[in-house]
């Protein structure tokens, strides 16, 4: 049974790694034994050893937080590989798609690398990426950014996340969230879900929700989701989240934190809002599409890519624009036909183009290619 080693960076589950774990039961399924290499502690470990699935410690960062030295992380993944001598090398993220490549390169070993980012690379960073073999943007957003700023138009191919479509699917909602934070039955739920930093756009939720409080005085926003950088900047924009969720709509905005039912969670959302300011391929917007839940989003990145105009199955809006996002919310909540009608076209969305299956089917041609 040839080795799959998929590296990855962090120690949490975003949605790179969830997209990650999503596939590795098709791999096993498919002949291939998925070894995963990543930080030795964390939730992402903890999914790892419920599922018996081989994690190798693998740590960049150090006990302050600061990353490695590349030069020695680099020689740390080296000494792994000639040792474990894996049929293939998975990078999980650009980051460490940039790590490995030319260790791979030098070890002539069959190399590729997930690239769910869209951020400007530098001419070596975009070089380190080119020594793989192939490179699998999660959209055509995403690879034709890289592909403009200088990653091997010939390597790169376009390879949707998928989503289990058994596990997010069409629910009623039982009301359990209005039970459990103690909000009064027929008041609308509106989510956002996502690590909590600047290029979610949650504060622009927190702007609109206090311009409609009026208009909408018995509505309550959920904010799903955790901060996982330490950098001041990051702190600085949680903090200003709770400071703004002080303010108008006052009681009205809940702080979920990390939750482990999303799956039933998003049943209960009347809309499922999500102003990212860039997004490659939004993980949370295939789950709200399988889900069936009506959608309001920002057009950016490959967020169009989920929802196109002709299936007329979410509302895009522009980023940045608490006005349009307003608007839109103001039109699904006052239409009960059109969120169904939205959320029904979601949900065909996601059975066409993104199934898990489907998904790991592509991510095993690619494999088989590099065999």
């Amino acid at each position: 049974m040839p080795e799959v080693l998929l590296l990855c960076e962090y120690a949490t589950l975003n949605g790179g790694e969830r997209s990650m774990l999503s596939t590795l039961d098709g791999i096993r399924n498919a002949g291939y034994l998925p070894v995963v290499m990543a930080p030795p502690d964390g939730s992402l470990a903890e999914v790892l050893k419920a599922r018996h699935i081989e994690h190798l410690p693998f740590t960049c960062y150090g006990h302050d937080g600061i990353r490695l030295p590349q030069p020695r992380l680099r020689e740390e993944l080296a000494q792994v590989l000639r040792k474990r001598r894996p049929g293939l090398l998975h990078a999980n993220s650009l980051a460490m798609g940039r790590l490995s490549g030319p260790v791979a390169a030098e070890l002539r070993m069959p190399s590729l690398v997930h690239l769910r980012d869209i951020v400007t690379l530098s001419a070596q960073a975009a070089a380190d990426l080119n020594c793989h073999a192939r490179l699998l943007a999660v959209s055509h957003a995403t690879r034709d950014f890289h592909v403009a700023g200088g990653l091997d138009a010939e390597r790169i191919h376009v390879l949707y996340n998928g989503v289990d479509l058994e596990q997010f699917r069409p629910r009623p909602p039982t009301g359990y969230l209005h039970r459990e934070l103690g909000i009064p039955d027929g008041s609308p739920l509106i989510g956002v879900i996502g690590q909590l930093a600047l290029r979610k756009g949650q504060d622009v939720l927190l702007r609109v929700a206090g311009l409609l409080a009026e208009r909408l005085p018995n509505v309550h926003y959920l904010i799903v989701g955790t901060r996982h950088s330490n950098k001041d900047e990051s702190r600085r924009f949680e903090d200003g989240l709770r400071a703004a969720a002080l303010g108008s709509p006052a009681g009205r905005v809940h702080f979920l934190g990390v939750r482990g039912d999303v799956e039933r969670l998003l049943n209960e959302l009347a809309l499922l809002v999500h102003p990212a300011r860039q997004e490659p391929l939004g993980r949370v917007l295939l789950e709200a599409a399988a889900a069936g839940a009506a959608v309001v989003a920002t057009d950016v990145g490959g967020t169009r890519e989920i929802f196109p105009t002709h299936c007329d199955a979410a509302r895009l809006v522009p980023p940045d624009d608490a006005d349009a996002l307003a608007a839109a919310i103001l039109e699904l909540l006052g239409s009960d036909s059109l969120r169904r009608r939205l959320a029904a076209a979601a949900r065909r969305r996601a059975e066409e183009q993104f199934d898990v299956r489907a998904a790991v089917g592509g991510l095993l041609e690619h494999y088989r290619a590099l065999a």
